[in-house]
């Protein structure tokens, strides 16, 4: 339509070039006959019009459509800024409520928490930091750590070693019986900008309770070795006193037999060794405390504990350890292992006193007491069975064995802990990282099982 308007005066022109048009205006004399002129162009003009009218309506159609639409868009982007409008506004109380929150959470932590950035200097210092050092939020907050907190057992050296590595690192502090604390520096990862947290939590309740707990155990077990050697020593010494008292009744009797008071001053040194024996023992055993781990063949100190155990073990029932048919089960070619050698020979001796125990309690007639000892090598272990055919364990001596054993009435009777195994149980556990366990029947006798792993012990 555009384009028809253009191009209508050139058609006229045209069109009046080739046909001689403008003679239509002249008369014969060839004069200018106005009145046509006037009429042709008020004719020219109301076409002109009439397509410009044409012209502009479609423009006004086309501009009306096109309010329409903008009209549309702009509802529609209203309804958009309305609901973007509300989404930041939810996100906003989102992120003041996460805020908030972290805030109450950094606040009400059990530990003292200090943010700082890669300066060094502070922006973040909770309740128990400001509880901790005396100094408020307000006083420390943009100022270099050692400027605000100088007596803080922490160097930048530290702090900037934990940043280069990019790792955590616990720093323990503590003055010994007074306090106890844990300093933890996080490297931030996650933040554009590089900086820690430092954790520094007060674990003296905890320590000095673990302390007591440790203390506990171990006083219980050098309660139970202590009984141990006790029973050990007093059954030779019961027997000594009664050997001597036996002799001297003979010589007390008129032609009394020289040779029964031999016998008896024979079993007395007998005894004496026995004591003698344990006592070195206890003294070999206090003497390696606190030594390192050795490559040991495990074998040889079984055999050796055995022999020990033939010297100083005995029962009041009146049998001995060397009347007890022991077998050995070894597997051959077994590597050395790293052992504390002392404590695993009292580990050794402790099962072979609570065996010799048991098997003096079946007194039955023809009874032939027998221990069998394995000792093998599977996938890296060390496995070892200490196995006997005296009384068993009851389901509840079998739950108790391992646990310390605590002489809380005045009167009590300390043999009880001779049954304990809690000292062999902190051996195995403790110091070299293994396992130690027991199976039973009361009809039928009692394994122990021990093993000992060489990722751990080593």
């Amino acid at each position: 339509m555009k384009n028809l308007f253009y191009l209508t005066p050139l058609v006229l022109v045209s069109t009046t070039a080739n046909a001689g048009f403008i003679q239509y205006f002249k008369d014969e004399q060839g004069e200018t006959i106005w009145q046509y002129v006037a009429n042709f162009s008020s004719g020219v003009l109301i076409i002109l019009l009439s397509v410009a009218l044409v012209f502009l309506f479609f423009i006004y159609r086309r501009a009306t459509q096109a309010n329409f639409e903008l009209i549309a868009i702009k509802e529609v982007l209203e309804v958009r800024v309305r609901e973007r409008t509300a989404s930041l506004e939810k996100t906003s109380d989102m992120l003041r409520n996460s805020e908030s929150y972290i805030r109450d959470v950094l606040e009400s932590m059990p530990i003292a928490l200090i943010g700082l950035d890669k300066d060094l200097n502070i922006n973040q210092w909770n309740r128990l930091s400001e509880e901790i050092t005396g100094a408020s939020n307000e006083r420390v907050l943009g100022r270099n750590l050692w400027e605000a907190y100088p007596t803080i057992t922490l160097s930048p050296s530290q702090v900037n070693q934990a940043l280069k590595a990019n790792q955590a690192i616990t720093i323990k502090h503590c003055q010994h019986g007074q306090y106890y604390y844990d300093l933890t520096i996080y490297p931030l990862r996650e933040h554009r900008e590089k900086g820690v947290v430092i954790l520094l939590d007060d674990v003296t309740q905890k320590t000095l309770a673990a302390n007591i707990l440790v203390q506990r155990d171990k006083m219980a077990s050098m309660g139970e070795l202590a009984a141990n050697m006790a029973h050990d020593i007093d059954g030779p010494l019961q027997a000594i006193l009664g050997d001597l008292q036996s002799a001297q009744n003979e010589l007390e009797v008129k032609g009394s037999d020289h040779q029964s008071v031999t016998a008896f001053l024979g079993d007395a040194v007998e005894r004496g060794v026995q004591v003698t024996g344990i006592i070195d023992n206890l003294l070999e055993f206090s003497r390696a405390q606190g030594d390192e781990m050795e490559e040991a063949d495990i074998p040889a100190l079984m055999s050796h504990s055995i022999d020990l155990a033939s010297v100083i073990l005995s029962e009041s029932s009146g049998l001995k350890f060397s009347d007890i048919n022991v077998v050995q089960k070894i597997e051959d070619n077994l590597p050395k292992f790293p052992i504390h050698v002392s404590e695993l020979q009292q580990v050794f001796l402790s099962l072979f006193r609570s065996a010799c125990h048991s098997l003096g309690e079946r007194n039955e007639e023809g009874f032939e007491p027998k221990i069998r000892v394995e000792i093998s090598d599977n996938y890296g272990a060390i496995w070892i069975k200490v196995q006997h055919n005296g009384i068993g364990l009851t389901g509840e001596e079998q739950q108790y064995i391992f646990e310390p054993f605590f002489n809380s009435a005045p009167g009590e009777e300390m043999a009880d802990a001779g049954k304990r195994l809690s000292f062999s149980y902190f051996i195995i556990k403790e110091h070299h990282q293994g396992d130690i366990a027991v199976t039973s029947n009361v009809d039928v006798g009692t394994t122990f099982h021990i093993q000992l792993r060489r990722s751990s012990a080593g």
